[in-house]
């Protein structure tokens, strides 16, 4: 997958974006998130934030052969989660086709963020991942990451359980 090309968001690639987030919602949260929110999740309603994210820093996409294969959201601060004392900057989200993953699409968009924030200085990354996403797990501690947390979060009409991986970088 040497050909990937990883850029900055456009506004027309938000359709695609959602797409990923959507399908990959069904696909890694199948069995962990109640069925019936991943059935009923709505592409406009997804599309809406994503117009308001786009303009922010930290949205990139992943290209391959013209088509867009993933996405990253990422900022340099700790604003999301002041909770959890020493980290300076945190993913957001990280996105693969579902089709495609374990072909070094992750670790590429991975690693750029990581790069951005080594850049600007940056020491400790942090990301939230549910709890009960196994292969999301794995890879974070295939990257480095270490469980320093976990948290409540609502879903839908439901609580679920999200685990924090610290990054040293």
């Amino acid at each position: 997958m040497e050909n990937i090309i990883i850029r900055d968001i456009r506004k027309q690639d938000i359709p695609d974006v959602v797409d990923i987030q959507i399908n990959g919602w069904k696909t890694a949260y199948k069995g962990i998130i109640d069925d019936n929110y991943l059935a009923t999740m709505s592409k406009e309603e997804k599309i809406k934030k994503r117009q308001n994210d786009y303009m922010l820093n930290g949205f990139i996409i992943a290209k391959l052969n013209d088509e867009i294969v993933g996405f990253c959201r990422y900022i340099d601060n700790n604003s999301h989660s002041p909770e959890v004392k020493g980290a300076d900057c945190e993913l957001l989200a990280i996105y693969v086709k579902s089709n495609l993953k374990n072909n070094g699409i992750g670790t590429k968009l991975f690693q750029y963020v990581k790069n951005e924030f080594i850049t600007k200085g940056k020491n400790k990354m942090i990301l939230w991942c549910l709890k009960d996403n196994e292969a999301s797990k794995k890879f974070y501690t295939k990257m480095g990451g270490k469980i320093i947390c976990e948290r409540p979060i609502d879903i839908g009409n439901k609580s679920y359980q999200e685990v924090c991986f610290l990054y040293n970088i």
